[in-house]
């Protein structure tokens, strides 16, 4: 069985929670960081004393206070630590269903198991954590069920900027400043014309405002 471990997550209830399931199943050396940053100068001491994590069980959002993070989300984390450490084993332990999301995160490779929060939340994650020291990867049943649909619908990171831009009330303008600002590509007034055309079609929607609605209504921004 793994022997250490790294938790990320930033409600205490949940931190003590998971690390009594770990205890149970004879998981010796329980590490926690309610901070991304934290945890990744913990993983990164750990790397460098010759003695890192096997194992990191992580979630995906980190609420922001005062203190002036770098890393500010879990699936950044995740990709910054994987790189860092390839042989980290990772577990995204979260509330977070959106077929989009947890699929983004499997095509990105850098995860072997995600386990939704909830009523059977700590069952499934011990069975994340016994699949994973058998060799194999782990999703929640409702999150298989939902990447099994074939009718999930995709986008991409432009577009998911665009409407999220749109849905905030910005002009194809301050759009165009705002992907350039964030390192976005493409980032051209026309380009986002053309997509913006393009998604209205695709989505069967009379102007951006019902396009955005629809794309909220089936949860892609």
């Amino acid at each position: 069985m793994f022997k250490k471990v790294l938790i990320a997550e930033d409600m205490d209830s949940i931190n003590q929670a998971v690390a009594a399931s770990l205890s149970e199943m004879s998981i010796e050396h329980i590490s926690h960081a309610q901070y991304c940053d934290q945890a990744w100068l913990l993983a990164k001491k750990a790397i460098q004393e010759e003695d890192p994590f096997d194992l990191l069980i992580c979630d995906l959002s980190f609420k922001r206070d005062h203190r002036n993070e770098k890393i500010t989300s879990g699936s950044e984390l995740i990709d910054i630590l994987k790189l860092e450490d390839p042989n980290l084993r990772i577990i995204v332990n979260s509330i977070e269903d959106h077929p989009q999301t947890v699929r983004e995160l499997w095509d990105s490779g850098n995860i072997e198991a995600y386990v939704c929060k909830g009523r059977n939340g700590l069952k499934e994650l011990k069975e994340a954590i016994n699949a994973l020291w058998a060799g194999k990867n782990y999703n929640s049943p409702e999150i298989e069920n939902s990447l099994r649909q074939d009718n999930i619908l995709v986008l991409n990171n432009f577009e998911i900027r665009i409407a999220q831009h749109l849905a905030a009330g910005f002009t194809q303008d301050q759009i165009e400043e705002k992907l350039k600002s964030e390192g976005i590509k493409p980032n051209s007034k026309s380009a986002i014309e053309k997509r913006l055309k393009e998604l209205k079609e695709e989505f069967q929607a009379n102007n951006s405002i019902h396009l955005v609605s629809i794309m909220k209504d089936l949860k892609l921004i």
